[in-house]
């Protein structure tokens, strides 16, 4: 009987022992389980640097894409901002594109230069002939003698022929600045969605913003008049004699912003200095 009892304590030792060993093992296990599932935890909840994403470049005052009021050509071709073809030589200005704009319209630049030297040349005919045109022959007196008659008639006819031929080239001369005039417009309406930059002798002149340009204020092509008056009507914004709405530059003497409407709508936007002269 002591015997079978020793035997039973045994026994239940060894459970027991069995038990304890197995308890220590599922517990490492659920420890290293949970060391897992927590570092995966912290992985996934660890905050990561978010990036940061530079918004649109404004069109400002300050300039746009690193051409800016005051630059020079050569200083603005070296930013690499532009092509390095001119897309005009109208006026004397040279114009650019940006980089990836359209490539010079040779066809267009062609009549550009053909329009420009007619108005130069009958301009300059129309004031030399102004300055030599034959004074009117005065009346002729009634004791004058037939030949005094025929010179004063000789005279006017000179007179008439003078003037009918200044007159002609008057005509002439103001047509072609018509003509001159018709192709600024057609120059600036094909660069009003690519935009484009215009250099003075004296630097630059102009710079015309691509339609997907936006100034600080959201300004931009397709934005309403509504819109643009809310934007700078406390600014001077006003309608101009050209058709365009304009407002002076903040900080930049003689400077101003100029919007090209088309139903209601900015069609394009432009920062220029008129005091600047192409010629």
């Amino acid at each position: 009987m002591g015997k079978n009892r020793a035997s039973v304590r045994a026994v239940g030792v060894g459970i027991s022992v069995a038990l304890l060993v197995a308890g220590a093992a599922a517990c490492g296990n659920d420890d290293k389980k949970d060391g897992a599932t927590a570092g995966s935890a912290t992985a996934a909840g660890a905050p990561s640097a978010a990036p940061t994403t530079k918004g649109p470049e404004a069109f400002a005052a300050a300039g746009y894409r690193g051409i800016k009021p005051g630059m020079a050509k050569e200083a603005g071709l070296a930013t690499g901002a532009l092509e390095a073809a001119p897309v005009s030589l109208l006026d004397g200005c040279t114009d650019f594109v940006y980089k990836g704009g359209p490539a010079p319209d040779q066809a267009r630049m062609t009549a550009e230069a053909a329009t420009e030297a007619r108005y130069k040349d009958l301009n300059a005919k129309a004031d030399a002939a102004s300055g030599k045109s034959s004074a009117p022959a005065g009346a002729v007196p009634p004791n004058a003698s037939a030949k005094d008659a025929a010179a004063a008639a000789a005279g006017s006819a000179a007179s008439a022929k003078d003037s009918a031929a200044a007159a002609k080239l008057m005509a002439d001369a103001t047509q072609s600045l018509v003509d001159q005039m018709v192709a600024r417009e057609t120059k600036e309406k094909a660069y009003l969605a690519t935009g484009r930059v215009s250099f003075a002798p004296a630097g630059l002149r102009e710079l015309v913003a691509p339609a997907e340009a936006r100034t600080a204020e959201g300004i931009g092509a397709g934005a309403t008049l509504e819109a643009l008056q809310q934007a700078y009507g406390a600014k001077g914004l006003q309608l101009a004699k050209s058709g365009k709405y304009v407002f002076p530059m903040e900080g930049q003497q003689g400077w101003q912003y100029e919007f090209t409407m088309d139903a209601g709508a900015v069609a394009g936007m432009a920062v220029v200095n008129r005091d600047l002269k192409c010629a």
